[in-house]
């Protein structure tokens, strides 16, 4: 399994778009991702770095692997 380095909010938006997931507004700082078919909206923080905790929860939630996140970078 790949390591999570500490990447930026912008970084990872643009990882979850090439899987089909589209911004649909924001809220505050955190930009909302929608992707058809799926139950969970992601709440993706828009700071200089997202911490590991947070990202891999994105991650989990968005049906990715590490692995798979970290080849879509």
């Amino acid at each position: 399994m790949g390591r999570l380095a500490n990447i930026s909010g912008k970084e990872a938006v643009k990882a979850f778009r090439k899987t089909g997931w589209e911004s649909v507004g924001q809220v505050g700082s955190h930009l909302v991702m929608i992707k058809k078919g799926m139950r969970a909206n992601l709440s993706i923080p828009q700071h200089k770095e997202l911490s590991v905790g947070t990202l891999r929860v994105l991650i989990r939630n968005s049906g990715l692997t590490v692995d798979e996140f970290l080849e879509l970078l």
